[in-house]
């Protein structure tokens, strides 16, 4: 078990495809949602998880996570009973140092939208700022993929 700590920007522009060492894509959707704690199916091109979120900090940096990989058939099967509405997104990962940021690129009722997540390992870490990052959106709970697939982005408009 442990606590998951990152950060989340917006992007400037695109040249973070171009520094990508790999990427892949990801559908998810919720098992369970309540106000602060989540159940989440991940499928990330043949492989499976299942992950439990906590409630974040109140800055949103900090929030407890488990995660496990789980049989890709039983994934699939468990998709079937998840809540309305779900993530389709290519991540890309895009080295910076000894650190990596995750860029998601979202598709389907949340096309346009790309943002960077970094994880940390801990909040008073310090990080790169490659001049591609945007604005900081970190602890604003729109940008939860929880929350883009109950209101995407596309609706924002």
């Amino acid at each position: 078990m442990a606590t998951e700590t990152e950060r989340k920007f917006l992007l400037r522009d695109q040249r973070y495809k171009s520094l990508a060492a790999r990427h892949y894509d990801i559908v998810q959707a919720w098992l369970f949602d309540s106000r602060d704690k989540t159940l989440r199916i991940r499928i990330r091109d043949n492989e499976a998880f299942i992950t439990f979120k906590g409630p974040s900090s109140d800055d949103g940096v900090e929030r407890f996570e488990w995660e496990k990989p789980i049989p890709f058939e039983e994934a699939r099967e468990l998709m079937q009973f998840c809540l309305k509405g779900k993530i389709e997104k290519t991540r890309y990962l895009v080295p910076a140092g000894p650190l990596t940021f995750e860029v998601d690129e979202f598709h389907g009722d949340n096309e346009g939208l790309v943002i960077a997540e970094l994880e940390l390992p801990s909040a008073d870490t310090p990080y790169p700022r490659p001049d591609w990052l945007g604005e900081e959106v970190t602890g604003d709970k729109r940008y939860y993929n929880v929350m883009l697939s109950k209101h995407p982005y596309k609706m924002w408009k």
